[in-house]
């Protein structure tokens, strides 16, 4: 998919994202489902990101791995930024025209509570798999 521009509820960031690619993953990991209230349903954005309104993004260190990145404005979710590689991952609701979505992968699949499940077949990984996956990025 070619260039893709977004921006928070309020305007005060713009993004625009050189390539988005459609098959997204969906975290259930704790953090993820404090911070949004939901599991993160994430597009995976490469480092080809152009950012303006800086001033108003907050960061927040939540792993040894990645931050998150929101509005100080409105409280937009704007992606989830690892450390290592500056790959962004966004929340798949920033981009709503995108073509040919699909559920491709779910992490943290052994902490997905009980009061929800999703029917698509995808590939999981368990809190083991995800640690030692990062572990070996660092």
């Amino acid at each position: 998919m070619s260039d893709s521009k977004t921006n928070c509820l309020c305007g005060a960031v713009k993004i625009l994202v050189e390539h988005v690619d459609p098959k997204f993953s969906v975290c259930h990991c704790q953090s993820c489902r404090t911070w949004g209230g939901a599991p993160f349903f994430a597009v995976k954005c490469g480092t080809n990101v152009k950012i303006e309104g800086h001033d108003k993004v907050k960061m927040f260190e939540s792993s040894s791995w990645a931050s998150r990145g929101f509005c100080s404005e409105c409280g937009t979710h704007l992606f989830y930024k690892f450390k290592e590689t500056g790959e962004y991952n966004m929340p798949v609701g920033l981009f709503p025209n995108l073509p040919g979505l699909q559920m491709d992968m779910q992490y943290f699949s052994d902490m997905r509570p009980s009061y929800y499940c999703f029917s698509n077949e995808t590939k999981e990984m368990t809190t083991d798999e995800i640690m030692a996956y990062f572990a070996a990025q660092m």
